[in-house]
């Protein structure tokens, strides 16, 4: 078994507000220092989704998402990873303002492949734009982090990669409990890691209650987590987590107890393959 790993903190996401929780960030400021907070905490990468400052609803402007990158970057070597989502876009052009972020130049970017819930929706991302994501992050030094909601999308993944479009090694994400997604239960996360290909980096995801087994079990399996209000807002059951840092805590603690190494984001771009980051 792996016995570094590395914590990964999504600290705002799309939907949780401050009503749910009134620790949930939304302005860049607030969003960067969950971020430096986490990463005192033990958390080597921050996965970032911006948030309209004053309304909290879903945001995807280029200069919120820079701003938090910048505010991170001044205060410490956190891995900035990016998401490319689309859920939230308004308009016919769902490729060219995606594009933007990878351009940033952050030292990841997610890349869910299928599907992804929207409310009582579901959202497809064509196979255009996977292509169009793929080529725009080999351009610009950017670290691919695919995110499996469903064992198809990892036959997805294979065969994109059997056409050139991701070089090795592979770095992952099983999102375990996605509405319409796979169920998080242990049986369907060892089927999961059993689909992926050699040479994955790979991690694991648990929304709400699934959060703390799922991680506990990709610790057990050698694989690295991640945590946060994005995925969860709760600390345990009807205690609502005081901030990010104290979920990332829990997780750090809960890896040191089951033998696993938390890494620091220097470990963690040595193990993931990433360069220091870029201008």
């Amino acid at each position: 078994m792996e016995k570094k790993i590395i914590i990964t903190a999504a600290v705002a996401g799309s939907r949780p507000t401050k009503e749910m929780n009134p620790a949930v960030p939304y302005t860049p400021k607030e969003i960067a220092d969950a971020a430096v907070e986490c990463h005192k905490a033990g958390a080597a990468v921050v996965h970032v989704h911006v948030r309209d400052p004053k309304t909290g609803k879903p945001e995807s402007k280029i200069e919120l998402f820079k701003e938090v990158m910048d505010r991170v970057r001044e205060k410490c070597d956190m891995i900035v990873n990016i998401s490319t989502s689309g859920v939230f876009l308004a308009g016919t052009d769902m490729i060219n303002p995606r594009l933007g972020r990878i351009r940033l130049k952050p030292d990841i970017c997610t890349l869910a492949m299928g599907s992804m819930n929207v409310g009582e929706r579901v959202v497809i991302d064509s196979v255009e734009w996977l292509e169009a994501a793929a080529n725009c992050m080999r351009e610009n030094g950017v670290k691919p982090e695919i995110e499996f909601v469903d064992t198809g999308h990892i036959s997805q993944f294979l065969n994109l990669v059997q056409r050139g479009f991701f070089d090795e090694p592979f770095y992952g994400q099983l999102c375990m409990g996605v509405k319409w997604g796979i169920e998080a239960t242990v049986e369907n996360l060892l089927f999961m890691k059993s689909k992926l290909p050699p040479n994955t980096i790979w991690g694991v995801l648990g929304v709400g209650q699934a959060e703390l087994p799922m991680i506990t079990m990709a610790m057990l399996l050698g694989g690295n987590v991640r945590v946060g209000f994005e995925d969860n807002i709760y600390l345990k059951k009807g205690v609502l987590a005081r901030n990010n840092a104290e979920l990332v805590e829990m997780a750090a603690d809960l890896a040191e107890r089951l033998g696993r190494q938390v890494v620091t984001s220097e470990e963690a771009r040595l193990m993931i393959g990433l360069k220091k980051p870029q201008g």
